[in-house]
């Protein structure tokens, strides 16, 4: 078993498999990402109790994780051809299984993941066509750390 990967690290070393809601581990990857961004909403509850003398208290109590991905659609690519025909469904029929794996050999699980496709196939004559969605969690993930 190779050792996990120290130090800093190209943002290619990501990796995304995708594969359809409530079947097992994805195993699909999607070809031709370019540039993907990852944003943590948190929701966290505020108050100020007489305690605390006009400070602050808080806690943590929502997540939720949203990944934006730009890539170029790429007809005949299972991983691509599966997040392309989300583009027209809705409810329950746009929820994917979402792997991300880390250079370091973490994991994190999105269950029953939402994907919003927001650029499919379209742009100036002489663009390559472009695949753009968003993959939000759908509860909580799971979180495999590096072996």
């Amino acid at each position: 078993m190779p050792a996990p990967n120290t130090g800093v690290f190209p943002c290619y070393e990501n990796q995304f498999k995708v594969g359809k809601a409530g079947e097992a581990t994805p195993e699909t990857t999607i070809a031709n990402c370019e540039e993907f961004s990852v944003s943590f909403d948190n929701g966290v509850e505020e108050w100020n109790a007489f305690e605390q003398k006009g400070w602050k208290s808080r806690l943590m109590t929502a997540k939720s994780v949203t990944i934006s991905v730009k890539g170029k659609r790429t007809l005949g690519d299972a991983g691509n051809d599966l997040i392309a025909g989300l583009a027209y469904k809705n409810g329950r029929e746009s929820e994917v299984n979402f792997l991300w794996a880390f250079p370091d050999g973490s994991t994190v699980l999105f269950e029953n993941a939402v994907v919003s496709v927001t650029a499919n196939g379209s742009g100036a004559s002489t663009g390559v066509a472009p695949l753009e969605f968003e993959v939000m969690s759908n509860g909580k993930p799971t979180y495999t750390p590096a072996v």
